[in-house]
């Protein structure tokens, strides 16, 4: 419903239909000018009837009678109008009518509903996989080298399984050799020290990548460390790191999921030189190292965190927002400048009774929101995930090459 009082629209996507009130809070009738902005809106709801959460549009601010604000849905409901504006006359006075000016107006497109570009990773990790394949195939046919990945996996941990299984399945099927080490919870950090010194030394293994976490009682940093750099596809090593922040150095290898993130932009044709990029989570595996190489793409880079104060007034500055915080929709759409490119790493678990699984994943960003706003954005799940994979068979094959000195 249109309240005049107090400037709150309530639609039933039930009925999909806006049934304003007819009076203002003098008891005079709306004009049909408004009455007739409520069928547009409701026309543009059509979509909401399957929908079983209430649609709702929240107050507008602003002085007098004039107001303007985006708004949305609630729930996995969206409605993106860019702007709602309206001039009431004589609220103060006895004057009873009301109008629309050109300055105020109500700007309802088609092309307003959903402006984002997806930014489709499965589609280009297939792409990378399949680059991946033919390169894997030219050197087992010219000169007899099948690159080799190992894999260290400790204890039981289902998620850390289910990551092994999957890279090993990738391997596979572009042609690369996996090798797996499967160890006990209770194993010593000498363990898997013992196993790292053997394929460091191996010859036909081109890769090597510690799954992590590891357990409590063992030092991940010096188990990183002990991973030679020449083969550190996941490029954690300190080494790897350090050459990615200084100039003029370059990393034998990029951490995967940051190097995903920028193979998407670049692939997607988005610009990076000259704009402001903002990084949400500073961790080792993501934030820091995105952060370094949009840096190094001449992007000016803020870093949000934990600590910042304002996150929004930050975010809302950015060209380009590359968020890993593990929040479910911490960003939210108002967040956002207009036409900002989103690559949205998050990948969380929120309760979904609907689903068979009792829970769906979604991303760091409020994508229903998100997508009236930006100009491209990643999806969740189907975003940056695949990527990450497609990047760790990207070094390994990088790698095989580098070994055996071959361009």
């Amino acid at each position: 419903m249109l309240r005049a009082r107090t400037k709150f629209w309530e639609i039933s996507s039930s009925k999909t239909l806006i049934k304003p009130y007819h009076t203002h809070p003098r008891g005079a009738p709306l004009p049909r000018s408004l009455l007739k902005l409520a069928a547009m809106a409701s026309a543009l709801l059509s979509d909401c009837a399957a929908s079983s959460c209430s649609t709702r549009l929240h107050p507008f601010k602003g002085k007098g009678g004039n107001f303007s604000r985006p708004f949305h849905c609630p729930g996995s409901v969206s409605f993106p109008l860019k702007t709602l504006t309206c001039q009431a006359r004589g609220f103060g006075s006895k004057s009873t009518d009301w109008s629309l000016s050109a300055g105020s107006q109500v700007t309802m497109t088609a092309n307003t509903l959903s402006t984002a570009k997806v930014i489709d990773g499965k589609s280009v990790a297939k792409q990378i996989r399949e680059e991946v394949a033919s390169e894997v195939a030219k050197l087992k046919d010219t000169l007899g080298i099948t690159p080799g990945l190992a894999v260290i996996l400790v204890g039981s941990r289902k998620d850390s399984q289910t990551y092994v299984r999957n890279k090993k399945k990738a391997c596979e099927a572009v042609g690369i050799k996996s090798y797996e080490v499967n160890l006990p919870e209770d194993c010593t950090e000498e363990d898997v020290l013992k196993h790292i010194s053997g394929f460091n030394d191996d010859p036909s293994v081109h890769g090597i990548l510690v799954q992590l976490p590891l357990p409590r009682h063992m030092d991940e940093q010096s188990i990183i460390n002990a991973v030679s750099i020449e083969k550190d596809v996941d490029g954690f090593n300190p080494l790897n790191i350090g050459c990615l922040a200084l100039q003029g150095r370059e990393p034998l290898f990029v951490p995967c999921t940051p190097k995903g993130c920028m193979e998407l932009l670049r692939r997607y044709g988005i610009e990076i030189k000259g704009k402001r990029a903002v990084v949400i989570g500073r961790s080792n595996i993501v934030g820091m190292p995105a952060a370094l190489l949009l840096q190094r793409e001449n992007a000016t880079v803020t870093v949000v965190h934990s600590r910042t104060n304002n996150p929004e007034e930050i975010i809302r500055q950015a060209d380009i927002v590359i968020s890993a915080c593990g929040v479910a929709h911490f960003v939210r759409g108002s967040w956002l400048k207009p036409g900002v490119a989103v690559i949205d790493v998050g990948i969380n678990p929120v309760e979904d009774r609907e689903s068979p699984r009792g829970y769906r994943l979604v991303g760091d960003v409020c994508y229903d929101e998100a997508c009236s706003v930006a100009s491209a954005i990643t999806p969740v799940p189907g975003g940056v995930g695949p990527m990450t994979i497609a990047m760790l068979l990207s070094n390994t094959l990088v790698s095989a090459k580098r070994i055996h000195n071959i361009k």
